[in-house]
């Protein structure tokens, strides 16, 4: 293998694959970096065995050929080498990095002890906008719950249709859900849940490319792709496994009808409940009422060992008076990722669930449930 490429590029495709290269003792293969050389392209891959991520980058291949070798070792040597542009070759498990005036050898290992890397190109795919779905995908990811007892709520679930996608994801005491409408209609429908893990790494990878999002399937893996009209083919690839098992049907907790809408500016609803949330003690119960005096929100929280707060909100309100008590830090978990300037705060009776929407749009929902009141 002997191939050469400016040093810029390659630290951009190492950059992406070692976020899926880990540390593991007994498998030492899964902290290394698949390096191939083809006609005039570098492919590095990197796995931990649930996630895998490839990436394609422009090289002047004089030889093909494959080599594995530690990930960040590799990442640190490119780093720091002074040369612009790098000569890599391979021989009897070496790894040679040359420039102009340095010369680095990395210890390397056959291209057969890396894992093998599933194809799952299929028919089964569809193809979409990528910056809406990342988009989307930050909005949610945060709302998973983090327990192995019931693996499928600690996943984000993407439910694909013909006409939208919707992106969920619970803990079951809130959920957030995201629907992105499809410029054209897909001829595929599935859904599936990926790991928080899978997801976040798909936004972090993701987020500074601009284009189309390819989707492949299979029973046990779904694959993620960023076509790159640069290199006129794929550029960077991400598998993850699919967690098993049945997302909760949470359609039916969100009700049809609300008796109390609350409209109130975002930024000083936030604001309001990080004061109280000061004297809410370790369960971050705070007490939310409509005034009966004038219009507006009654936000309250009291401590034994602290003292108590108690403010009010100026807010358009439409409905019956009401009261519950909320936690306080999962109100502004889904409060900071409306782009809205104001939201709509709607709840029924004291013990039912909470919904929060934007007042410009639709497609994005935050349910919570109210706390059963100490």
């Amino acid at each position: 293998m002997k191939f050469a490429i400016l040093k810029e590029n390659l630290k951009r495709g190492l950059a992406i694959i070692e976020r899926a290269a880990g540390r593991n003792i007994t498998l030492p293969s899964l902290s290394n970096v698949l390096i191939s050389a083809q006609k005039n392209l570098i492919i590095l891959t990197s796995t931990d065995l649930e996630l895998v991520v490839t990436w394609w980058g422009l090289a002047k291949t004089e030889k093909e050929g494959k080599i594995t070798t530690p990930a960040r070792l590799f990442a640190n040597v490119i780093n720091f080498f002074p040369s612009e542009k790098i000569t890599l070759s391979s021989k009897d498990n070496i790894l040679l990095i040359e420039g102009e005036n340095s010369t680095a050898q990395l210890n390397s290992f056959p291209a057969d002890d890396f894992p093998i890397i599933p194809n799952l190109k299929t028919p089964d795919n569809l193809c979409m906008n990528l910056e809406p779905f990342i988009e989307a995908l930050s909005q949610v990811v945060d709302m998973t719950a983090s327990t192995q007892v019931r693996p499928e709520i600690a996943g984000v679930y993407l439910n694909f249709q013909k006409d939208a996608a919707k992106i969920t994801t619970t803990d079951s005491f809130r959920l957030a859900e995201r629907t992105l409408l499809f410029e054209k209609k897909q001829t595929k429908e599935v859904s599936l849940i990926i790991p928080q893990k899978a997801a976040r790494e798909i936004i972090n990878i993701f987020k500074e490319q601009r284009g189309k999002l390819t989707v492949y399937f299979s029973p046990t893996q779904v694959m993620f792709e960023f076509y790159s009209e640069e290199i006129k083919q794929p550029q960077i690839q991400i598998i993850s496994r699919i967690i098993e098992g049945e997302y909760p049907s949470y359609e039916e907790l969100i009700p049809e009808k609300m008796e109390t809408q609350i409209t109130i500016k975002k930024t000083d609803f936030i604001n309001h409940l990080k004061s109280v949330g000061i004297f809410s003690g370790k369960g971050n119960e705070i007490k939310i009422g409509v005034s009966s005096k004038k219009d507006g929100l009654e936000i309250s929280a009291a401590n034994p060992e602290t003292g108590e707060d108690r403010t009010f909100l100026p807010a358009k309100i439409n409905g019956e008076k009401m009261e519950a008590s909320f936690n306080w830090r999962f109100l502004i978990d889904g409060l900071s990722q409306f782009k809205s300037q104001e939201v709509i705060f709607s709840f029924n009776k004291e013990e039912e669930t909470a919904i929060i929407r934007p007042t410009d749009e639709s497609s994005f929902l935050y349910i919570i449930k109210p706390m059963k009141s100490s």
